[in-house]
Order: C-alpha cells, then structure tokens, then sequence
C-alpha cells in the first residue's frame, strides 16, 4: 500500500478532520466530483440524467457505525420512503446499505430485521437490495445476514472485496445459492495478513475471482457485478466473458459517480449494463476519505485545504 493511500485512510478515521472538513466549503465543492449533493433529490435529479443515456443506478445514503438504535430505525425509515421515491420515479435505480448503518454494532437481530423489512420493501417494486461490505471485521457477520435475507429475497446482493485474502473461498461458499455479488477491489486500511498490501496482487485476485463468477454466470449461478473503474481489467473481463458464452445482459459493470464518465458512455453504447453509484447525505467525510485514497496523488491540494 502507499504511503500517501496509508495516510489518508488514517485520516479517514479521524474525529478532528471530520469536524474541520464538514465545515470547509471549499472541501464541500471538491467533494461535489464524487456526488451531485447532500439531499436525496439531488441524487435522483443526477439519476435522470443517466437513465437518457440508458444507465442505471445504485444509491446509497452515506453513513456507518451508527451508536444507537433508534438511528438505525430513522435510517431504515428513511430508506423506505427513498424507495417510495425511486418507484415513482421511473428509474432503473437500486438501493445499497451498510450493515453498521442499520445498528450492526448494536445488536445483529435488530439489524437484520432491518434488512428484512427493506429487502421486502425493494422486492415489493421490483428492485435489487444491495448488502454493501464494510472492512475485514465485519466480513463474517455480513455474509451471515446476507445469507438469511436472500433465503426470503432472491434479488438481493453482497459486495466482496478482491483485496481480502478470504475472498476467493467466501465466494465458492456462497455460489451454491445463487448470489448477486458485487466484486470490487477493497477501500479500507487492513494488515497484510488480511488483505494483499501490493495494487499487483490485488488485481491479479479481481480478475480471477471475476472470471470464476463468470464462469458460474455461465451456468445460470450468479449475477457477477464488475465494480472497478479499471478499464483494462473490464476489457479482460469483457473477452473473458465473451470466452465462456456469458452474454451481456448476465452481468454488470459499476462504477462511481463522477469517475470515468466518458467510459461509462462508451461501455453501454457497447451494449453492456452499466449502473452509477450516487452517493447522497451529509456523512460524507469517511467515504471521501477512501475515494481520495484510491488516487492520492492527484488530491494533495484537498488535503492542504483540509489541513491548513
């Protein structure tokens, strides 16, 4: 890992810098690459704008390590009218939530009663529930809730992350119940032990488990879900795909909002699914955090502002 993505993940943790970013207008501006605005309207008026170019999207109200409960409940209700929302909105929209955002720190029954209630909710108007993965210590208790609510949803996905030494056996354990899985490459600080530490082997690690869900995609046991702005590995992928029979429509490529636009045009006019994931909320410093650590070198000027 580089020294600049180890210093902004530490950031990320920081109660302070939150405080001082929260407040600067100038880091508020910068964060407006990653997400049209803090209000969920601003996140479906940005969606409209996709769907004329034949994407779709995910959405997702920034937030994570709730500290009580009735936060978590306030957050499941505020998913259930988002969801209202995106119903009457025409769109090819989905929602994705992070267990600890519903209380996962605070008790894992009333967490997946949540997700109970929201996956029935997304089912009811025909929509993908996604279970979004959180960093390492979560890993067991997320699959764990994923599991049982897909037992009653069928059309609700998990996140894994490719960095995670784990990865490879948690997916050949979930792929006997057909999952939707969204493969991304990983975004949080982890020890070596856990998680590849050089950008190589993480990549080398994607592009095989992106093959093997490919391959079962094949024969009609998983929805695989290639999350990654790396346009060379989605090349390969594509080829890869193409090489077992795998048709566009049986599996999708994510990417963020703001990130690789261009991309994102020429891979749907090429045919394929491809759906933005739009952020929206005020809890937004973690997560930009880990944005801006995907690409240090380009961002020290926010990091300045942040700091000075």
């Amino acid at each position: 890992m580089s020294i600049g993505r180890t210093i902004l993940l530490k950031m990320a943790k920081s109660p302070f810098l939150n405080r001082q970013a929260t407040q600067r207008s100038f880091v508020k501006r910068a964060t407006r690459r990653f997400m049209p605005g803090e209000a969920p309207e601003d996140a479906l008026r940005a969606a409209q704008l996709l769907k004329a170019e034949g994407r779709g999207t995910v959405f997702t109200k920034l937030g994570e390590n709730l500290t009580s409960l009735a936060d978590a409940d306030a957050v499941r209700d505020h998913y259930l009218g988002f969801l209202d929302q995106l119903a009457a909105s025409g769109l090819d929209g989905h929602v994705s939530i992070k267990p600890t955002q519903l209380g996962l720190d605070l008790s894992f029954d009333q967490c997946q009663t949540h997700l109970f209630t929201l996956a029935a909710k997304s089912e009811s108007i025909g929509k993908v529930f996604w279970i979004d993965m959180e960093d390492s210590s979560y890993v067991d208790r997320t699959l764990a809730l994923y599991r049982a609510v897909k037992s009653r949803h069928p059309r609700v996905g998990v996140c894994l992350q490719a960095y995670l030494r784990r990865t490879t056996a948690d997916l050949e354990s979930l792929l006997s119940i057909t999952p939707i899985i969204r493969l991304v490459k990983g975004a949080y600080a982890e020890p070596a032990d856990v998680a590849f530490p050089v950008k190589a082997d993480t990549d080398r690690a994607f592009f095989d488990l992106a093959d093997r869900m490919l391959q079962a995609a094949a024969g009609g046991f998983c929805l695989p879900v290639l999350g990654t702005h790396d346009i060379h590995l989605i090349d390969r992928l594509v080829a890869r795909a193409k090489a077992h029979g795998v048709t566009d429509k049986q599996f999708e490529i994510h990417m963020l909002y703001g990130i690789r636009d261009a991309d994102q045009r020429r891979l749907r006019s090429d045919g394929h699914t491809v759906k933005t994931l739009i952020s929206y909320g005020s809890a937004w410093y973690k997560w930009y955090m880990r944005r801006l650590a995907e690409r240090p070198a380009n961002v020290w000027f926010v990091v300045r502002s942040m700091m000075g």
